[in-house]
C-alpha cells in the first residue's frame, strides 16, 4: 500500500509539473536510466543508506552499467563531501555482492577514455566550463575567486578537468547527479541556479527539470522539492524573459 502511494503522489507530481511548464521547448521525459541517476545521487547525499540499495538494484535493472552508477556515486562527492560517496560505493558494493550470489550479472560498461590533450588541467578544466555555461572564462575574478584565489584554480584542475572530462558520463549525466545532490543537501540555492542553467545549455528541457523537481520531492521530501521547484521557476522565467527579449 505504501509503495502504491508513493507511486501515484510520484505520478501526480509529474503531470503537475508538467501541466504547469511554460511552454519554452518540447515536453520531453527524463529516460529511465536519467531518471535511476537522479534518484541515486539524491538518496546518496542525504546518507540514506537502505533507500540508496533499493535504487541501485533499480538501476542496475533500467540498464545503467555498473561504471555509470560508480562514476555517479564518485561524481558527488564534490558536492556533497567524501563521507557520502564512500558510503555510497560501499553500499553498492554490497548490492553488486548480493546480485551476483543470486545469479544476476550487470554490465560493467566502459571505462574513462585516456586523456590526450597537452593543455594544462587549468586550460582544459576552463574550456570544459565554457562548454557548460556558453560563457567566456577568461575574465578578471570576482566574487569567491577573487577572495579565495585557489578555490577556482581546484576547481578548474580538478572537478572541471579531473572529474567533467571523465566520459563514463555526458555532461548531461553529470549535471544531473549535481543537481540531485544540491538540490537534497539544500541551503545552495545560488549553486542549484547555476547549475540549472547549465543544465539546460546541455541539452535538458524544461519538462525534463520539472520532473526532476518532482522526483526530489518524493524521494527526498517536500521542503526539499517546493525549494528546488522555486528556483527553477526562476532560471525558466528569465530563460522566457531573454527569449521574448531577442
Amino acid at each position: 500500500m505504501k509503495a502504491l502511494l508513493k507511486s501515484i503522489l510520484f505520478t501526480i507530481a509529474i503531470i503537475t509539473s508538467i501541466t504547469m511548464e511554460a511552454q519554452t521547448d518540447t515536453v520531453k521525459s527524463l529516460d529511465n536510466k536519467q531518471k535511476a541517476i537522479v534518484r541515486i545521487a539524491a538518496v546518496t547525499a542525504k546518507g540514506d543508506l537502505i533507500k540508496l540499495k533499493e535504487e541501485l538494484n533499480a538501476g542496475l535493472d533500467t540498464g545503467l552499467t555498473i561504471n555509470q552508477i560508480k562514476e555517479s556515486i564518485v561524481h558527488l562527492y564534490a558536492y556533497c563531501g567524501f563521507p557520502r560517496s564512500i558510503r555510497g560505493l560501499q553500499t553498492f558494493m554490497t548490492v553488486l555482492d548480493e546480485r551476483k550470489a543470486k545469479g544476476i550479472t550487470d554490465v560493467v560498461g566502459a571505462g574513462a577514455s585516456p586523456i590526450n590533450d597537452e593543455k594544462s588541467k587549468y586550460q582544459r578544466g576552463q574550456a570544459i566550463l565554457e562548454k557548460l555555461t556558453g560563457a567566456k572564462q577568461d575574465i578578471p575574478k570576482k566574487g569567491y575567486s577573487a577572495f579565495a584565489p585557489e578555490i577556482d584554480v581546484f576547481l578548474k584542475e580538478h572537478l572541471f578537468a579531473d572529474v567533467f572530462e571523465r566520459d563514463v558520463l555526458t555532461y548531461a549525466e553529470r549535471e544531473l547527479v549535481t543537481i540531485s545532490v544540491i538540490a537534497s543537501i539544500g541551503d545552495a540555492e545560488p549553486m542549484l541556479e547555476s547549475h540549472l542553467n547549465i543544465c539546460l545549455n546541455v541539452g535538458l528541457t524544461s519538462s525534463q527539470l520539472q520532473e526532476f523537481t518532482a522526483i526530489i520531492k518524493v524521494m527526498i521530501g517536500s521542503k526539499e522539492g517546493k525549494s528546488a521547484q522555486k528556483v527553477l521557476d526562476e532560471v525558466l522565467k528569465v530563460k522566457t524573459k531573454t527569449k521574448n527579449a531577442k
